[in-house]
């Protein structure tokens, strides 16, 4: 047998011969970041351990007594970070973490100069933050550039403070994108280049010379460079910069939503093409209940572009304006519609408080099935688990190892809201529908599960008994 083989004619770029005249061009809108936080010490309740009995025992409880809870004068301590000078009239951009609680903040320029700093605005979500400096003469800054088209494999540059060593120059490639580590509207660029403590703030370049990204975090063992370093993408950068420039603040559009990601078995269950979009787990008052957005939609559009998990929602309404018109594309009973939505503003939502005081009792039947042993809920399950007078459903009160119920997450305390899209308020219901499933030839029922009073549904075969 004759295999025909074909080879991939790839077109690749040889390293730059030097990365000087790049690291020339930026380095002067590099800046070190020294902040300052006062300390105040107070006299800890310890003192000279003393025999029982002995003369000095007395004389020593008195002393401790009156000094007790006295404040030591405040001490100065330190921090060192990274950041670049974004406008020629001097608006600085960092991370939050560089510049947090910071009683001063102290800017080093390329050229030696230190200029006291003022914070313009702050968002924790994302670890941005935009300082102000006023100097004599325009700065030299730098600008930002489309993180959408680094590649995996583009040479990157990043600038900083490593370890207290200023205007350091490390460089690397894009080693993965669109990392996420632990916040909503994360979208990192993972790279190699050198990354360590100080360099946080510093921006990170392309070969252009424009910031693809703020140099913000590292993975490592021991606290040093192990080449998985993490950067916050400029596209996320920029609108959060724009808003602390004109408001000081964060304006995130706001939903109303609780969501996750649509798995295949949950897919399967909707009866949807791909495991694609975003799940709605929750709809409480707010934009989404207003516009008619109920709990078990799939969200898979929004203004015109397709929605691939619920993080890329979180970012797109985030991105938005606040009471701005979207346009929402959702899956519903095998058909999709459009819904037009007037988003909120996420911020506002935040502080807002949710309340209830009605109590609803199911019927007291205990019932095993698929693994779990559920019953309706009572003052004493509520009592037992936790669980909020206000919450409807059917309460788990085990589960067996071993079964897809347990392998799924599902645990003792946590409360069934709705089986195939139906709420349920007795053990009775869950069975019914169950058999309904069943007796219909469904592999998969969707089950909208709460724990702590987070919302999440979960996929169950029926037919495992």
């Amino acid at each position: 047998m004759v295999w025909a083989l074909s080879a991939l004619h790839l077109s690749a770029q040889g390293a730059p011969g030097s990365f000087a005249d790049l690291a020339e061009q930026v380095s002067p809108a590099v800046v070190n970041i020294t902040t300052t936080t006062n300390v105040t010490v107070e006299d800890g309740p310890g003192g000279p351990m003393l025999p029982e009995g002995s003369p000095f025992e007395e004389f020593f409880r008195d002393f401790m007594e009156r000094n007790q809870g006295r404040q030591r004068p405040s001490r100065p301590t330190s921090a060192l970070g990274s950041g670049f000078v974004i406008s020629a009239d001097g608006f600085v951009v960092t991370n939050n973490h560089v510049i947090e609680e910071a009683d001063g903040i102290q800017v080093e320029l390329y050229d030696g100069r230190e200029l006291d700093a003022t914070l313009v605005g702050r968002d924790p979500k994302t670890d941005i933050a935009l300082l102000k400096v006023e100097a004599d003469d325009p700065l030299p800054f730098v600008p930002f550039g489309d993180s959408d088209t680094a590649r995996v494999g583009d040479w990157v540059l990043a600038v900083g403070n490593p370890l207290g060593q200023g205007f350091s120059v490390s460089a690397g490639i894009v080693s993965a994108r669109n990392r996420t580590l632990s916040g909503a509207y994360d979208d990192f660029i993972q790279t190699d280049a050198a990354i360590n403590r100080g360099n946080s703030g510093g921006p990170l370049f392309n070969m252009t010379g424009e910031v693809v990204g703020v140099n913000t975090a590292i993975l490592s063992p021991n606290g040093g460079s192990i080449g998985i370093g993490f950067s916050m993408a400029s596209n996320v950068v920029t609108n959060v910069v724009q808003q602390l420039r004109e408001f000081g603040e964060t304006r995130r559009g706001w939903l109303g939503v609780r969501i996750q990601n649509v798995t295949p078995d949950v897919a399967e269950a909707l009866g949807l093409d791909s495991p694609n979009g975003a799940l709605v787990t929750d709809v409480p008052a707010g934009p989404a209940a207003d516009a008619g957005i109920k709990a078990g939609d799939v969200i898979i559009g929004f203004n015109g572009e397709d929605v691939e998990s619920s993080g890329d929602l979180v970012r797109r309404v985030g991105d938005s304006p606040v009471g701005a018109e979207a346009r929402i594309l959702i899956f519903r009973d095998g058909k999709t519609q459009t819904l037009n939505v007037m988003l909120g503003r996420l911020e506002e939502a935040e502080l807002a408080m949710n309340g209830s005081d009605t109590i609803q009792e199911g019927q007291a039947t205990d019932l095993t099935m698929l693994g779990m042993s559920i019953a309706p809920l009572t003052d004493a399950y509520r009592n037992q688990f936790t669980i909020s007078p206000e919450q409807d459903g059917v309460v788990i009160l085990s589960v067996e190892q071993g079964s897809e119920a347990f392998d799924k997450g599902l645990r003792e305390g946590d409360v069934i809201v709705e089986v195939a899209q139906q709420s349920v308020t007795s053990p009775e219901q869950v069975k019914t529908l169950l058999d309904d499933a069943r007796e219909a030839g469904r592999n998969s029922v969707l089950m909208l599960v709460r724990r702590d009073d987070q919302p999440r549904f979960v996929a169950l075969n029926p037919t495992n008994e």
